[in-house]
């Protein structure tokens, strides 16, 4: 894998701030920490998807994630045994990794600032509301960062993330489609007034790929 991982940018150390640093992590992690991650298929290009860090309660111990579903982060996961994990400032890019099927033909995306490559262990399984999960274990190969950034807090940007989470949920049977549809409203009307063209742009492509202002119209 190191081969085929490209090399860092820029140098430096890990992202400053106040989340504990999991051993061989390039950046502070807590609570459950949104991630890209690129997963090779049997095609050998990448697939990207979004995935969800679940920050140890110790440094030792290890980061988890839960796939739900037979995605091909899933399947790629059992094949390949592991995948590359990276952190994205834009929102374009988180909404393209979580609503649509794409792939690259390199790992580590241009947009990361910080990158990962994981060695993946399943831990856990089963099933919640007919959807199969499966928990996992990421054990850090090799990581670098990218490129430093100074954070800000956007509430925009936030909606975005909370965005692909309601839509990807409008189809499963355990939650409740009126609830979702008043969620995307709501984070709408949040990108809308205090996002930037970025976040506004990834919304609308949220927009278009479920169709969630449809249905709500049709609810009416």
């Amino acid at each position: 894998m190191r081969g085929d991982v490209r090399r860092p940018r820029t140098g430096g150390g890990g992202v400053t701030g106040d989340e504990g640093f999991p051993d061989g992590w390039p950046v502070g992690l807590r609570g459950v920490t949104e991630s890209v991650v690129t997963t090779r298929g049997p095609n050998d290009l990448w697939n990207v998807a979004a995935l969800g860090l679940h920050a140890p309660d110790e440094a030792a111990d290890p980061v988890t994630a839960t796939t739900w579903g037979n995605t091909r982060t899933r399947r790629n996961f059992h094949r390949r045994g592991g995948g590359v994990v990276q952190f994205v400032s834009d929102p374009r890019e988180f909404v393209s990794a979580a609503m649509t099927v794409r792939e690259e033909p390199d790992p580590v995306l241009d947009a990361a600032h910080a990158w990962v490559d994981v060695e993946v262990t399943r831990v856990d399984g089963g099933e919640r509301g007919g959807t199969r999960w499966e928990e996992w274990e990421l054990h850090p190969r090799e990581s670098a960062v990218v490129s430093t950034t100074v954070p800000t807090v956007n509430r925009g940007f936030a909606a975005v993330i909370d965005a692909t989470v309601a839509a990807s949920r409008l189809d499963v049977d355990a939650y409740d489609t009126d609830e979702l549809l008043s969620r995307l409203r709501y984070f709408g009307e949040t990108v809308e007034t205090c996002g930037g063209d970025a976040e506004k742009e990834a919304f609308a492509t949220v927009e278009r790929l479920s169709g969630w202002r449809e249905r709500l119209e049709e609810r009416s």
